[in-house]
Order: C-alpha cells, then structure tokens, then sequence
C-alpha cells in the first residue's frame, strides 16, 4: 500500500531525530546489508539510512534498490541519506494517520 502525503509527512517528521544506523559504501548493495535493513525494518518500521562518499550509488539508487529487495516504502531521500518504512504487520509500532476521504 504506497503512503498518503500526509503519512509521509508524519514518517519523516519521525525520522528527523532518527540516527542513520544504515551505510551504504563501496561494498554496495549485498545480501548481508539486505538481512541487516529487513531486521531493523522489523524491529524499527522506521530506519534511516546514508550513502557513504565512497560509494558507487547515489542515495536515491540505494533507497530504491533496498525498497525492492525488502519490500518497503520509500519516506524520503535527501542529499546522501534516505529513510524506509515497513510496517510490521504482527506488532505495528507506529500508527500512521488516516486519510479524510472526501463523500
């Protein structure tokens, strides 16, 4: 389910104090970063995450190609950091607010 405006907003206010506890270097994108990114989505829903300057990817690649690989939602990418979210389906930590939908 893609995120509302409003739903971004209040992830990315949330993620504002947030600490980058991802890193994207040299190494790229591999199979242990994915498992490490799609534990901390389970256990955080929230993470935040950067794109070291020795990297071969831009933050917005990173952002997307780990969106696909753990099936989240992009929140937000500027400058070398990015954020994601995934809903924990079991035990939800955060209560995204809902959309007035107009009669």
């Amino acid at each position: 389910m893609p995120l509302t405006s409003k739903q971004r907003a209040q992830l990315r206010g949330l993620a504002m104090n947030a600490d980058c506890i991802i890193q994207v270097g040299k190494g790229g994108i591999g199979d242990s970063l994915v498992e490490s990114v799609s534990a901390a989505l389970k256990a955080r829903e929230l993470v935040k995450g950067k794109v070291l300057e020795n990297s071969m990817l831009t933050a917005r690649e990173a952002c997307d190609a780990l969106c696909e690989a753990c099936k989240a939602e992009p929140v937000q990418v500027i400058g070398s950091k990015f954020v994601l979210y995934k809903r924990n389906e079991k035990e939800p930590k955060i209560e995204l607010v809902k959309d007035k939908k107009k009669a």
